[in-house]
């Protein structure tokens, strides 16, 4: 066997190896559609504020937990300030009426996008009451640097 013999063996499986990484890639692609990896809940984003589901923002607490809903707009948190129990389950549903943000709970893991026509959720148990910055981590606009909420975590016995 020569050497050209090898070179294109070689060369054959390295082509085989790009053809393999673009159909992965064109695969994963059409099997996801393009949506955000999530529950994939859709609004449209120019009815946000007469959307049932955003109409009452704030926070609401029965016997399982909490759950936050809050709308993103340039360059706040809509309410600017939540208020959850501490040590039980708060899920937090979040879209946008203009841009793609970012709601970012500073020192926690809680953290997601919030991308025009999605409702974004996840749920997250804050253990010790406190107060945490919520802030902005998707550029947005020249405001970005100062879109930032609060969220305080209280006690169970203070809460009604």
């Amino acid at each position: 066997m020569n050497v050209a013999f090898y070179e294109k063996i070689w060369m054959w499986a390295a082509g085989v190896l790009i053809l393999a990484f673009l159909v992965t890639i064109a695969v994963g692609v059409a099997g996801s559609a393009l949506q955000p990896p999530s529950h994939v809940e859709t609004i449209d984003p120019t009815k946000v504020w007469n959307d049932s589901r955003f109409k009452q923002r704030g926070v609401s607490v029965d016997e399982r937990g909490a759950t936050v809903i809050a709308v993103a707009m340039m360059f706040a948190f809509s309410p600017a300030e939540l208020r959850v129990p501490a040590g039980r389950p708060v899920t937090f549903r979040l879209t946008s009426a203009d841009v793609t943000h970012g709601f970012q709970i500073v020192g926690t893991n809680g953290n997601t996008m919030i991308v025009p026509g999605y409702v974004s959720q996840f749920t997250k148990v804050f253990r010790e009451p406190g107060e945490y910055l919520i802030v902005c981590n998707e550029y947005c606009g020249l405001g970005h640097h100062l879109m930032s909420a609060k969220l305080i975590v209280e006690a169970a016995e203070a809460r009604p």
